[in-house]
């Protein structure tokens, strides 16, 4: 074989690695997004209006919501706004059902949907745990619950559950928000294990995030000092939306997004008691800047900041915010770098034997 040959037959077997992803982009007709008014949930909408997808827009603020559909609505998409707090099971329901009247059979949930405080164990109350759980976990779990009620009949469709790495390793000063993401991650496997015993071609995943610079940090509850902060390294909400827009379209088990989550997770299952240490000596000086928080702004816990204001996709730290992911083309394009590998050591091989016959 020639190298023009082998270069030939690569190039096609590498165009068909990424024309199947491409295919599998217009899979998805019909999505509906929780916590779609801001940050990574409304990242998200914008990446599957870019397939021309028709996309329920649910949260609470009403700006941010319009603002949303605006983005929809400029990048391809349709757009359906419905407010809701998915704390509520019945507005849920009552959100899932009217997709369906107005939209059609819904292809793809994600719940993204979020609310944390920053504060330490001894300074919480039994209210702001409560209120968390609802909206964070049992949150995740009404949505799923609309989900399935419409895509076990149908057999087909696919849930997406935004994780984070602290559904594995807990941080000091968001015990609220760390609780639920572990219980999201103990939910998914029981209903993952169901739904395999029942041979359901309904597709759950869970993507666990890193830190990324949406405008969460600027309407959370916090008790901290300074502003609160993610914890560098940064990443911007598109990287979230990308990974996300890929979940739901392929069947993988789980995707994590962003090396700090690979190494927190894997870290975690072999050295648990360095992470404790690490984290109590650097855990809350890297929650938070050196700007003092003013204890009188308003916050989400129990009210939308973003009813008139429109906080958009980023938060404000753009500048420190990395743009791209390595780590993330690696895990979606296994396929792709493997054919890559494979056809770089055979050329590799072709090479040496030609200059062996050569000689």
């Amino acid at each position: 074989m020639s190298d023009a040959t082998l270069e030939e037959n690569m190039s096609e077997t590498i165009n068909e690695a990424v024309d199947d992803t491409v295919d599998a982009a217009h899979k998805a007709q019909v999505v509906v997004i929780t916590g779609a008014s801001a940050g990574i949930g409304r990242a998200t909408a914008i990446r599957f209006a870019q397939d021309g997808a028709k996309i329920a827009l649910l949260a609470r603020g009403r700006a941010g919501l319009e603002g949303a559909k605006r983005d929809v609505e400029a990048a391809g998409g349709q757009a359906l706004i419905i407010p809701t707090d998915v704390s509520d099971a019945e507005a849920v329901e009552a959100a899932a059902q009217r997709v369906e009247d107005e939209l059609g059979p819904i292809d793809v949930w994600i719940n993204s949907a979020m609310c944390s405080v920053f504060s330490p164990v001894k300074e919480m109350t039994p209210e702001e745990y409560r209120r968390v759980t609802e909206v964070t976990y049992l949150g995740y779990v009404y949505g799923t619950l609309a989900a399935l009620k419409r895509m076990l009949p149908r057999d087909r469709g696919a849930i997406v559950q935004v994780g984070s790495a602290l559904a594995y390793r807990g941080i000091p000063l968001q015990s609220a928000y760390c609780g639920a993401k572990h219980a999201i991650q103990g939910f998914c496997d029981s209903l993952r294990t169901e739904l395999m015993h029942d041979k359901s071609n309904v597709h759950l995943t869970m993507v666990q995030l890193s830190a990324f610079n949406t405008p969460q940090f600027e309407w959370v509850q916090s008790r901290l000092p300074g502003r609160a902060q993610p914890v560098p390294p940064i990443y911007q909400p598109e990287i979230a939306a990308e990974g996300i827009h890929w979940a739901a379209l392929h069947e993988r088990r789980e995707l994590i997004i962003g090396f700090p989550s690979v190494r927190a997770i894997i870290g975690n299952k072999i050295v648990p008691e360095f992470a404790d240490w690490v984290l109590s000596r650097m855990g809350y000086k890297s929650q938070q800047t050196s700007e003092p928080e003013d204890p009188q702004r308003p916050h989400n816990l129990w009210q939308p900041v973003d009813d008139e204001r429109d906080f958009g996709t980023h938060g404000r730290f753009d500048e420190q915010s990395r743009t791209v992911s390595p780590q993330l083309f690696g895990t979606t394009h296994r396929r792709l770098l493997t054919l890559i590998g494979a056809g770089l050591a055979a050329a590799g091989l072709v090479s040496l034997l030609g200059k062996r016959n050569d000689s």
